[in-house]
């Protein structure tokens, strides 16, 4: 398995058999819009498994679940899917005050996205931008939910860095089928919020854009 590291104590990960498993000593409570696990729940393995550009199934929740055991790895498991090449992700690290907060990117633009605009549906691609992130504290519900919103701003941020488009010439959002799972320990700081103003929310900010910024440019070849 090759290794990454998270920066976060308890938490390992690597990627095995076409797909990034990130596995916690202890549960992890996450919020996410993945295909298995989402909503609020409990896991102890976060999977993103790589899938070829065309794939199609009529259960992506059951061929996830298959994908798990395949692993050894049974339930309390949060799983998504991406075309991106796992070899491009990147992991960004922010810290400050002992408060650690890691991401997790794999990302490609094909089929770039503006929210509120109408957006031709291109040749899917890699397309898809997935964003884990592992935060070492104590979240209530509304900090979860704050940290969807300040990790999309900044994936935004990142786009109109990088100056993606949509197939219509406007200024990217994301792509179309984004996903995101956010994990917290539950140890450490007890903390409400994760908007842009509060401390958590400005090192989510941080390492959510530098790591989309790397895994598009990884993934589309840009240097």
């Amino acid at each position: 398995m090759k290794k990454i590291n998270t920066g976060i104590n308890d938490i390992n990960a690597g990627i095995k058999k076409d797909t990034l498993i990130i596995s916690s000593e202890s549960h992890l409570k996450t919020l996410a819009s993945a295909v298995l696990g989402g909503g609020f729940s409990k896991a102890r393995y976060i999977l993103n498994h790589h899938v070829e550009k065309n794939f199609s199934h009529a259960s992506p929740k059951l061929y996830l679940k298959k994908v798990a055991l395949g692993l050894g790895i049974g339930g309390d498991v949060v799983g998504m899917m991406t075309a991106a090449k796992l070899n491009n992700l990147a992991v960004a690290h922010s810290i400050e005050k002992g408060l650690r907060v890691a991401a997790v990117v794999t990302g490609g633009v094909s089929n770039a996205a503006a929210a509120g605009e109408e957006n031709s549906i291109r040749d899917i691609g890699s397309g898809t931008i997935n964003t884990i992130l592992l935060i070492d504290g104590r979240l209530a519900a509304s900090a979860m939910v704050g940290a969807v919103v300040t990790a999309s701003e900044a994936k935004t941020a990142a786009l109109r860095e990088l100056g993606v488009k949509n197939s219509n010439g406007q200024m990217a959002t994301g792509t179309t089928t984004d996903a995101i799972v956010v994990a917290c320990t539950g140890k450490s700081f007890s903390l409400r919020y994760a908007g842009t103003g509060t401390p958590l929310g400005g090192l989510i900010g941080k390492a959510a854009k530098k790591a989309t910024l790397e895994a598009v440019k990884r993934q589309e070849g840009w240097g």
